[in-house]
């Protein structure tokens, strides 16, 4: 057995431990915390800074890695979106390579598990050496026609029959955004996945022209669909913020990951905890900075008691998929915000959203969740130095 120590422990499902020592089989399994004066010094592994579990991608888009610096920052979602339709078609050996490499700079970066979007099969070989645990969502839109439905959901789930599913690689179908889903794939979305013991994700609020079609028929989605060739001449707004009009159409009893909701109010996360008492957020700030340049109110998530979690994006919306500096980049804009908190986000938040925290998301005995080494001071705080090693 292993047994490490560090100047802080956070087992995140507890209180820290100052000078813990972390016993593990040699497999990672946990068997107990105790104080550092149980043990002899020449037994231990002793570092500088905070040991943590390992950390939870909840929201990425592995697919895109062979897109980084193509997109320009600060554009907003509408011309990104244009931008990313360009740019995402080459070769197949170049997004293979750079799902590869993308892939070993997560588990380098101390991730141990992915909420994936997929749109296309190009990920599935690599998931399925077993590497990183994934959670793949099938991501389905049919630019909100109903008479599209069908078609875009039999091509949908052709990708989704053709990943292998365990209980280290499980999958979802998922609608793509409120603005891009229409009431009938709603439908067949939801009559394909388990009625519980799922995880369902979608975009959500990215965008002020998101609530403005859903409000008024304002914003740019109309025209910017209609540079696609879709109408959105018969389109009825709801009068409500966009994310009604997907709690209209999605299972509460599922888990419900809202993901960005960088426009999302106090009474939006109200209104969709009371709708269903599983949903959790994915905040994604590196990407929102990317692309919006603008944060999510992140006081309206904690005076709701919202249970938030951690998400990269894709390289083609971030510089790098490193949960670490998501964290760094919402304390840093955040300062009313604590490590201990956000961690939370980080590990055990996101374990619980993705159904992985049987085994993952904090350091308690039996569980098997990876280990992270922080080089940090818990009393200075985050620095640009500040970076992850994996020890497990």
């Amino acid at each position: 057995m292993r047994k490490i120590s560090a100047d802080w422990v956070f087992p995140v499902s507890s209180p820290p431990v100052k000078n813990g020592v972390i016993v593990m089989e040699e497999d990672g399994t946990v068997i107990d915390i105790q104080p550092i004066q149980n043990f002899n010094v020449p037994e231990l592994e002793i570092h500088s800074g905070v040991l943590v579990p390992g950390f939870v991608n909840t929201h990425c888009h592995l697919e895109l890695s062979h897109m980084k610096n193509k997109v320009p920052t600060g554009t907003g979602l509408l011309p990104f979106i244009k931008n990313v339709v360009q740019f995402r078609g080459v070769e197949q050996e170049i997004i293979q390579k750079a799902i590869q490499e993308a892939e070993a700079k997560m588990i380098q970066n101390g991730i141990v598990a992915v909420g994936d979007i997929s749109n296309v099969t190009d990920t599935f070989s690599q998931k399925e050496k077993g590497n990183l645990k994934y959670y793949t969502f099938v991501e389905m839109f049919d630019f909100m026609k109903n008479e599209l439905a069908q078609k875009t959901y039999d091509q949908y789930k052709s990708v989704f029959d053709n990943l292998n599913s365990n209980i280290n690689n499980k999958k979802t179908c998922v609608p793509h955004a409120p603005y891009s889903v229409s009431k009938k794939l709603f439908q067949l979305i939801h009559e394909t996945n388990p009625d519980s013991d799922v995880t369902v994700s979608i975009h959500n609020q990215e965008t002020p022209s998101e609530d403005a079609l859903f409000l008024n028929k304002g914003g740019g989605f109309p025209e910017l669909f209609g540079g696609f060739g879709f109408s959105f001449e018969d389109f009825q707004p709801t009068g409500k913020t966009a994310i009604h009009y997907a709690m209209e159409n999605m299972n509460p009893n599922c888990r419900t990951l809202f993901v960005h909701n960088t426009l999302t109010t106090r009474e939006d996360i109200q209104a969709a905890q009371e709708w269903s008492p599983n949903v959790y957020w994915a905040t994604c700030p590196n990407a929102n900075l990317y692309i919006e340049n603008r944060l999510p109110d992140y006081q309206a998530f904690l005076d709701t008691n919202a249970r938030m979690t951690i998400g990269t994006d894709s390289l083609t919306s971030n510089w790098q998929l490193s949960i670490l500096e998501e964290m760094k980049t919402i304390l840093r804009y955040q300062s009313f915000l604590d490590f201990e908190t956000v961690l939370k986000w980080a590990t055990l938040n996101g374990a619980e959203a993705l159904g992985f925290d049987q085994e993952l998301g904090s350091i308690e005995k039996g569980k098997r969740p990876g280990l992270n080494l922080i080089n940090l001071n818990i009393e200075k705080g985050f620095s640009s130095n500040t970076f992850v090693k994996k020890l497990l």
